[in-house]
């Protein structure tokens, strides 16, 4: 399982599914277990490839899109979406 370090916590990245099938990312804190944040937002309206998520990275998710480079989860592709007031990254999963 991949591990990334978040806000001085280790997490666990955990790999699911919205309802409409696209990849969620959620970091669980690795000594208790507990959900840490939801690193990504479903944003529908928005065209995505089959390895593509949108990064959460706004209010406490903060610092969130360079621990997941870091840990080598996803990779920035320059583009970004708009989620309400926020423009959003788009990013490639990392196998």
């Amino acid at each position: 399982m991949q591990t990334v370090m978040f806000q001085g916590v280790q997490c666990n990245v955990v790999r699911l599914n919205y309802g409409n099938g696209r990849v969620a990312l959620q970091l669980i804190v690795v000594d208790d277990g507990e959900q840490m944040a939801t690193a990504t937002t479903n944003l529908p309206e928005v065209p995505l490839a089959a390895d593509e998520v949108i990064i959460k990275t706004y209010s406490e998710n903060a610092g969130l899109l360079e621990a997941l480079v870091a840990g080598g989860i996803v990779a920035p592709t320059g583009r970004t979406a708009q989620a309400g007031f926020h423009a959003v990254p788009i990013c490639r999963l990392l196998p």
